[in-house]
This record gives C-alpha cells, structure tokens and sequence, in this order.
C-alpha cells in the first residue's frame, strides 16, 4: 500500500509519466483494470478542483430499514448517509493509518484500558450548538444502553463509562484491554450525534446537510456552507438512492442518469470503459459467502457445511466470475488486505469433488435449499456453479431467487441456507468480533464458540507480533473450520462513475474509497 501511494505521488509531481506507472503498478502484481483506477485517483487528485455540480449516487442495496441514525446502519447507502451528515472522533485515511476528526488528539495508558479525547472546538450542529464533550459521551452511551440496537454493539463489550472531564475532554474507561479502539471508533455507526437530539435531519455536523429524505427510496443533500473545517464540500447537492437490480444500475449510469453506482459486476468492466465512464476497483476484504445456520437444520449438520466448502471451485471463481479482480477465499473473513494479522500458513481449502461426496453422503442429506439475491456481484454465477458441481456428485442444491429488496430484512440471519456480503473492517479482530463473536449482534451463523471468545479478548491486549499472529491464525482457523460461513472469494471493491466526477480516495473499507466520498469529490463542467 505504501508504494501505491509513492507512486501516485510521483505522478502528481509530474515525476513519473503514465506510462512509467502502470509498469510500477504491474510489477508490484496490480491488475491493468486496478492500476487504471488507481491512476484516475492519482489524476483527479492532481486535478484543480472546481465548486458546484450536483450528483445522483446509486447504491446496489438499501438497508433492512432506510435509516438516518447512524448506530443503525447496515448498509452502504447507510453509510454514505453516515459520512455525508455527521463526522467521527477518528478517521481512517487510504493507508488505513489513523487521524483526527472531532478529537483533534488523543491518548492512550500503557495497557489500553484508558483513552482520552480533547474535542475540537469551535464545531457546530446543523440544527445550531456547538460541539461538547457531553455529545460525544451522550453518543457513545447509545452503543452500550441497554437493549441498544447499536449494530456495532459487540465493539464496546469492555466499555465502563464515557465520562466527560470537561467541556472538551472525554475519558473512555475500559474493563479489559483493547488496542483497536481507536480503528473501532471510525466506523460509521460510530458517529457523533447531538445530545438529546431526535431530530437527525439536523443532528449531525458532517459536510452535506439533510433536505430531504424518503426511507426506502432516496435522500437529498446540500452543502453544509457552515462546516467546520475545508476538505472540500465542492458540491452543492447529492442525491442518495439505490437501484437493487445491477442490470439497470449499470444502464442508468450509460444512460446518465446517474452519476456514480456501486457493485459493479467484473463481466461488465469493459462495458463501463467502452462507454466511457471510469472504473474503481480497489483490493480489498469485501467478500461474498454463504451462511449455514448453525441453530437449525440442515446447516447444524457440520457434514453438510464441510460438503459444500469442498464443492467450492474457488480459483475458477476468481478467474471466470471477477475477471481476476480479488483472492480466493478460505472460509474466514480475513485475506491478505488485513496484513500481519492475515494467517498465511492456514492450508487452501481444496476444490475436491470426492472429498464432498464423501461429506454429503455422510450427512443423511440429498438436497437443500439455498437462498440466492444479486448482494455481491459473483455470487448469483458461483452458486449457480456450486449447484452444477453438486448436481454432478448427486446432490440436489435447490437455489431459491429472491429480490435484494427487504433481503437483509427478511432473509439474512433468518432462513437456513442463504449468501451474505460483509464489507472490510478496519482491523481483523474487529472484523471478526462482530460476526463470529460469542456476543456479535451480526453473528449470521449463529456459531458461538468459548475459544474464540477468549482468543478475540486476549488479541487485543498482546502486544507481541508473533503472538499476536498466532492468536489470529488459530481464529481463523476455528472459522474455516467449525463456524457455518463459507467464504469462496473476496473481491476488489468496483465502483463506476461518470468521467467528470473526480477526487475519489482508495480507502478499502468501503464503496467509492471507504464510503467518505461525499466529502471529497467534485465534478468537472
């Protein structure tokens, strides 16, 4: 990561032509498509900004329910939401090092058990008041109240208290160590919203105000003219929906009508450069999986579970499906954009037909059902695959089409068998703390394991790499081997975007460079 960013800097300051770059980038094992990406950002951030222009952005999901509070989001047009409106502690910046946001610093005791927090001043609310220490603590208190309905509610498991020290100094008390606080804290359910206010249309002190919002459909946004510091904000409005079909999500940006769309599939990339729009593929830990409800039948029945991981053609996946745009997937969420923390001893998961037969024949069943919705690009076409492979061993995968509309609502976490897609998370323990942690509010498998518990709690206080490391591998090893999540891919994040719309980051975490793009882009006339 940090050579990308040398070279980009290189071709800003004019000391690498095009050309030069794109042979950087191969030789550091950069696709031709991701360098070209990686080369638009490096223009546009050499570019002269320019104020004023609108843009429609196109998300690929709306969340279980369309929501301006951000401890409930779920999704990317959540988050996007999240960014535009309201503003964090910390933030997170491309080389997903640390830096800050509403605390303009902060510290740490030697065992990670106490943060301290000096509050910008001089911040205000959309709806007017200035920033306190007494917002941020009212914040936080959301996420540990009882009966919270915090999505990252599992983050704050060691929480004591968030106490105010005075107007601008915020204590943060912890009953065990954790050294990811800091990278938990720039999650976008963990922004900052105003005491006591009920009012989200005006709550938040983000970039882009709130002008108008219709829950399932879109909202609308215009600059913040008041904001507290000068990132951009080069827009004058943003209109947020989504389009769940990827077909007439791709049609509307040929046709456009709109400016920016996720999800792009990777069978359509030469779709979107023939058109003349521009591609955003940044590598990342995105992946698409399957859930096997380990509370109910028939993913309870470890047999099955580890029959369909061995029916996973998992590099043909990579190579047919993505167009080479990710890594194959090893059953745990943890690939190598999580650097040291990513076990690479851990032993591939073979495609082994005789191995699944063997599995499935064992476990007493001769067909279930699965279901499918379009939520990542490859997963309709690798289930599809995975049906064809079952069927030539002589299991019946029945695959039941629904709708992404209302999926994470109605399907995820609910029927036996059916695909999800998580997005990266700033650090592994965080990422899989709150999907395979005995007390994760997003266990979609509903896999709880004592171990795993203790392994997650002890990562946070060793600072020892190689120890570390070890905890990590055997983390992911007791997901890849006793949870119900199979995991055959993890993909690039691909966006696509009108040509004249410009200043994208590379940020992994999310779609359009970490979902802070509202922040940062400008359209050119």
């Amino acid at each position: 990561m940090k050579e990308i960013k040398t070279f980009q800097q290189m071709y800003r300051d004019g000391h690498v032509n095009r050309r030069e770059f794109l042979a950087a980038m191969g030789a550091l094992g950069i696709t031709a498509t991701t360098a070209g990406g990686l080369l638009s950002s490096a223009s546009a951030l050499a570019a002269s900004p320019t104020r004023g222009g609108s843009v429609i952005f196109a998300s690929n999901l709306h969340g279980p329910d369309d929501t301006l509070d951000p401890i409930l989001g779920t999704s990317t047009i959540d988050y996007s939401r999240a960014n535009a409106m309201y503003n964090g502690l910390i933030q997170v910046w491309d080389d997903m090092s640390l830096h800050p946001e509403l605390a303009e610093e902060w510290s740490v005791n030697d065992n990670a058990t106490q943060y301290t927090f000096k509050i910008r001043k001089g911040v205000s609310f959309h709806n007017g008041g200035e920033l306190t220490a007494a917002d941020v603590v009212y914040s936080m208190n959301r996420h540990i109240a009882p009966g919270s309905p915090s999505s990252i509610k599992s983050f704050f498991s060691s929480v004591i208290e968030w106490r105010a020290l005075d107007k601008y100094t915020v204590k943060l008390n912890l009953s065990s160590p954790d050294a990811d606080m800091p990278f938990k804290l720039t999650q976008p359910q963990a922004k900052i919203v105003k005491k006591n206010s009920m009012d989200k249309w005006g709550a938040g002190t983000g970039p882009y105000l709130l002008d108008d919002f219709q829950a399932g459909v879109k909202s609308v946004h215009s600059r913040n003219n008041n904001y507290w510091r000068d990132t951009g904000q080069w827009l004058d409005g943003i209109e947020m929906t989504a389009i769940t079909d990827p077909n007439a999500r791709l049609n509307a940006l040929l046709a456009g009508s709109v400016d920016m769309i996720t999800a792009i599939q990777a069978k359509h990339i030469k779709k979107v450069e023939g058109a003349g729009k521009s591609m955003l593929s940044i590598p990342s830990g995105l992946y698409g999986g399957i859930c096997c409800l380990k509370n109910t039948a028939p993913g309870d029945n470890d047999d099955l579970v580890q029959g369909l991981r061995y029916i996973q053609d998992r590099e043909r996946i990579v190579r047919k499906f993505l167009k080479g745009q990710g890594t194959v997937g090893n059953d745990h969420p943890i690939n190598v954009a999580y650097g040291a923390d990513h076990c690479h001893e851990l032993p591939q998961i073979p495609y082994d037909p005789d191995k699944a037969k063997y599995h499935l024949n064992k476990s007493g069943y001769s067909e279930a059902e699965l279901y499918v919705a379009p939520v990542i690009g490859f997963i309709e076409d690798a289930c599809l695959l995975m049906q064809a492979n079952l069927k030539k061993i002589g299991f019946n995968l029945k695959l039941k089409r629904v709708p992404t509309d209302g999926y994470w609502g109605a399907v995820w976490m609910k029927e036996p068998l059916n695909v999800v897609t998580w997005n990266m998370r700033p650090t592994a323990n965080a990422m899989m703390a709150i999907q395979f942690g005995p007390n994760g509010n997003w266990n979609d498998t509903y896999w709880n394991s004592d171990r795993m518990g203790q392994l997650l709690k002890d990562s946070l206080a060793e600072t020892d790499p190689g120890k570390r490391h070890e905890m990590h591998c055997e983390m992911q090893k007791l997901v890849s081997t006793e949870s119900g999540i199979i995991i055959p891919a993890h993909t690039n994040i691909m966006d696509a975007h009108d040509s004249s719309v410009q200043g994208f980051s590379n940020c992994p975490l999310g779609q359009f460079g970490g979902n802070g793009w509202a922040e940062h882009i400008w359209k050119s006339a």
